[in-house]
């Protein structure tokens, strides 16, 4: 998040600036590396000067947190917010990408959506008050969708319970982003086009169908998809796992010996 470039731009015989921030890599409430986004990191550089700004961003996500701190920043800046998804915005890091006033998602790049997720231990009880609070955490990010995309709690909760991929073209058809970057019939387009009202929750039909549809070819593609794991959690526990990773060895163990030829070893020696 240190990196930063400002471009000066004559505007109406005024000379004004404009700047554009790039938020590379994971999202969390404090730096190990020095490569990850953090609130502090993103509000030193977002309140730096004043005026419009573009952020560009390319993040796997992180935590949830964080992401919502960065996200309410960006919906409470001054100056306008120009969004442009570079490679990634999956997660956490999409909450962010609808803060926006105008979002721009790039022709190569990904979204994706899922539910929050968490590590817990302890009892019942323990576990129970991790589902709620997870359930509330859900509730949250739902809220942040919605604003941007007009869609309907239920249907973006279904998308966030079966771990949604799209491109760019179905980025823009579901209304997490306005244009596709580098698109000349969009740019020639002097208005953008009504967004289709959405059927009541519950309702069943053609809409029903393609949903069904275009999840088993998300499936087929997440099989395919390089970056498959359990990675994009919303959770601090997200940022333990990534460091205790990085410093513990994980070479492979070594392989067993059943315990049926221990046995038979051992009565050998007795002989």
């Amino acid at each position: 998040m240190k990196r930063k470039f400002w471009n000066w731009v004559k505007n109406e015989g005024e000379l004004s600036v404009e700047r554009t921030l790039f938020l590379n890599g994971e999202i969390s409430d404090e730096t190990w590396y020095g490569d990850e986004v953090t609130p502090q990191l993103f509000k030193d550089e977002l309140n730096a000067e004043s005026g419009d700004i573009t952020v560009w961003i390319n993040s796997p996500g992180g935590d949830v947190f964080a992401a919502a701190q960065i996200y309410n920043m960006l919906r409470d800046y001054k100056g306008h917010v120009t969004v442009k998804i570079d490679g990634l915005a999956a997660s956490a890091a999409s909450v962010i990408a609808v803060a926006g006033d105008t979002v721009l998602v790039s022709p190569v790049a990904m979204m994706m959506i899922h539910n929050p997720a968490t590590v817990a231990m302890g009892n019942t009880k323990d576990m129970e008050a991790a589902i709620a609070m997870l359930n509330e955490v859900k509730e949250s990010i739902l809220n942040a969708y919605v604003d941007k995309t007009g869609l309907s709690r239920n249907k973006l909760s279904k998308m966030m319970d079966e771990e949604t991929w799209f491109n760019a073209k179905k980025a823009v058809e579901l209304g997490f982003a306005d244009k596709i970057l580098f698109d000349k019939e969009e740019e020639k387009k002097p208005d953008k086009e009504p967004k289709q009202e959405e059927p009541d929750e519950g309702e069943e039909g053609d809409e029903g169908e393609s949903t069904k549809e275009g999840s088993e070819e998300d499936d087929e593609k997440k099989k395919k998809f390089p970056f498959q794991q359990n990675a994009y959690e919303y959770s601090a526990k997200k940022v333990t796992d990534s460091f205790l990773s990085k410093v513990t060895n994980t070479a492979p163990c070594e392989p067993q010996i059943p315990i049926d030829q221990l046995r038979k070893r051992l009565d050998l020696l007795k002989r």
